[in-house]
């Protein structure tokens, strides 16, 4: 996939197409992102594929189109079609309550008011949803999401064991006292302890919801999280780079990821000392892969094309289509996504979006700010990681840096500008 296609033959502009590395140049210049790797196609066919700045800035090594990275919680859409796989062998109904598959989930409490010890609960007005599960209204949350029900997750050490710890620790990261957990399984009986934010099917919150459905995914098959995801999906697809961890005889590619000082970045992760060199203690479904672009955009073409690549089914195609239409109801995503991205460093509004199956809808392009089509899916990572998917224009963008956090600098929204102002026909 990664050999290059005159980009007028798919209807883009070779000149307007540089705009991409001049913006992404931009930022590595002004030492705001250490280095990137863009790659757009269309119509099953790759028409810039691009790598600038470093990859380790402390060993002056550039960074590569094979360079892998942390993708984090651009892992969630994988976790997503490894649900729907189950979904279309009946293995479940997405209004399925999953209490049905984990009883813990049974009599939610829901926080009303207070903090700490006064706080103040109310019982849950009706069950978690898978389908609440996989679009963030569960009223599960986080540890970093502001608020009394995200400060217990913190005292909890809720998601300690999920993912890998990097070499220097940071805002996300904390090494904990408690014990670890032995099993997703385990974990999910104590994330069930804990109140929700709001009542289930309310509010739009960014949570472990995906973790619960790594381990609602190891319930369902009978196979570790990653088993599944190997054989299912990275196997298949050729995803050779993609997985929990970088062994040893890859770590030369691993990148080294950062964090924003005024003026400059530090160094939050040495690929050389980074937890990534070993097995996480849970398979995290929300956060934990590492992967190349060239390997992700397989698995975003599988999605593109409605579930098949290169000859091989992996969903059907009205599965997709669920999967990348918006769920939202009455419920927006706008409120709740505003608040994640403005916590993480975005300034504005979020409008004119949806949430679909672990990834974001555009329902209004000109509300959402960028000339992108109606029903663009996407996601990205903490590290400022992206990808999109736009059937309208049988195009796919990806993104791939390593600053932590994602929302520091317009990252994705600079990519997308750039790709859609190249598109003339």
């Amino acid at each position: 996939m990664s050999k290059i296609t005159k980009p007028e033959k798919v209807g883009f502009s070779k000149e307007k197409l540089e705009h991409i590395g001049e913006s992404m140049r931009s930022l590595i210049e002004a030492k705001k992102i250490p280095g990137t790797v863009t790659l757009v196609a269309r119509r099953g066919e790759v028409v810039h594929f691009e790598a600038n700045g470093m990859r380790d800035i402390e060993r002056n090594l550039p960074m590569e189109t094979d360079t892998i990275h942390r993708i984090y919680s651009q892992s969630k859409p994988v976790t997503g079609a490894a649900l729907m796989m189950l979904f279309e062998e009946g293995k479940f109904l997405m209004t399925d309550p999953i209490a049905k598959y984990f009883p813990e989930f049974g009599e939610m409490k829901v926080h009303l008011s207070g903090e700490g010890e006064n706080m103040q609960t109310e019982a849950a007005s009706s069950p978690i949803t898978i389908q609440q599960l996989a679009s963030h209204t569960s009223g599960l949350s986080y540890s970093f999401m502001p608020g009394p029900v995200g400060s217990m997750y913190v005292s909890e050490e809720m998601e300690r064991g999920l993912g890998n710890v990097p070499s220097a620790g940071g805002i996300f990261f904390t090494s904990g006292t408690k014990p670890a957990f032995n099993s997703l399984r385990e974990w999910v009986r104590a994330l069930a302890e804990l109140p929700l934010v709001a009542q289930p099917g309310t509010i739009w919150n960014y949570s472990v919801g995906m973790d619960v459905m790594g381990a609602l995914i190891e319930e369902l098959s009978g196979q570790s999280f990653g088993e599944f995801l190997e054989e299912r999906i990275f196997g298949p697809l050729g995803m050779e780079d993609t997985g929990f961890m970088v062994p040893e005889e890859k770590l030369e590619r691993f990148a080294a990821n950062y964090g924003p000082v005024p003026g400059n970045m530090m160094l939050m992760d040495d690929p050389k000392e980074s937890g990534y060199r070993t097995p996480p203690q849970l398979e995290s479904g929300g956060g934990g892969l590492v992967s190349t672009v060239g390997d992700y955009l397989k698995f975003a073409q599988m999605l593109l094309n409605k579930g098949e690549y290169e000859g091989k089914r992996y969903l059907g195609k009205k599965t997709v289509e669920f999967m990348t239409a918006n769920h939202m109801g009455d419920e927006s995503a706008d409120e709740g996504l505003t608040n994640l991205f403005n916590m993480l460093g975005n300034a504005y509004k979020v409008r004119g979006m949806g949430f679909g199956v672990t990834g974001s809808v555009v329902v209004n392009p000109a509300l959402a700010g960028l000339p992108v089509s109606e029903g663009v899916y996407s996601w990205g990572g903490a590290a400022s990681t992206h990808f999109w998917i736009d059937h309208k224009e049988d195009l796919i963008g990806i993104v791939h840096t390593q600053l932590l956090p994602d929302g520091t600098y317009p990252v994705r929204e600079l990519m997308q500008l750039a790709t859609y102002q190249a598109i003339i026909d």
